[in-house]
């Protein structure tokens, strides 16, 4: 898959204000700094189109990105300690109102730390989206920050405590943009299916 012009589309505050699928949208999940935004950028092979910060918890609506076959929706990142109750649960009822409705997405990547082993947090998505049948792919983010032999061993052991294989976990650099082709691969799969179940 070839990414030739990716845009930014909206921001929704408010679940009335999320996008209605009019092509495949991916969801794009994890942990505040986990990297969504370097993901999207990465992907989209541009600098400033997500907004990137040293500042965890800047996320705090639904961004929409339009990169031509598909659309990608950047949600709130989620387990910032440094943002009131209040703030956290505004997220919480974000995401759980967006995921409630199948017509706001058709699949989901969810990003973790390769360098750390997976927090309560995170936990809790992949169980919520294992539970809830939601179709995903765990992509780990900051693979340059850790040596080829590490990566095996890192991938490994976020799949295991996913519940995972290794083999259901693919992994990404902002940095290199190794892993990229890997996941532009996985997106075209996902489009596939999804064009042939609307068959």
């Amino acid at each position: 898959m070839i990414i030739k012009n990716a845009s930014f589309i909206t921001s929704a505050a408010r679940p009335e204000q999320f996008i209605k699928k009019t092509k495949p949208t991916i969801a794009v999940v994890g942990k505040s700094n986990v990297g969504k935004s370097s993901f999207i950028n990465t992907l989209a092979n541009m600098k400033k189109l997500a907004k990137t910060s040293d500042t965890p918890g800047r996320t705090r609506l639904v961004n929409y990105f339009d990169f031509g076959d598909f659309v990608l929706a950047d949600l709130p990142g989620y387990g910032y300690a440094k943002v009131s109750k209040e703030e956290k649960d505004k997220w919480a009822v974000t995401m759980e109102k967006f995921f409630a409705d199948k017509s706001n997405y058709d699949y989901v990547f969810a990003l973790a730390d390769v360098r750390h082993d997976p927090t309560p947090d995170d936990l809790v998505m992949i169980s919520f989206l294992h539970s809830s049948a939601i179709p995903f792919t765990v992509v780990v983010t900051k693979t340059d920050k850790v040596s080829k032999m590490q990566l095996k061993n890192r991938i490994r052991s976020v799949a295991n405590k996913f519940a995972m294989t290794e083999n259901d976990v693919l992994g990404i650099s902002s940095q290199t943009k190794a892993g990229r082709d890997e996941v532009l691969i996985k997106i075209e799969k996902v489009i596939d299916l999804i064009k042939s179940e609307k068959i």
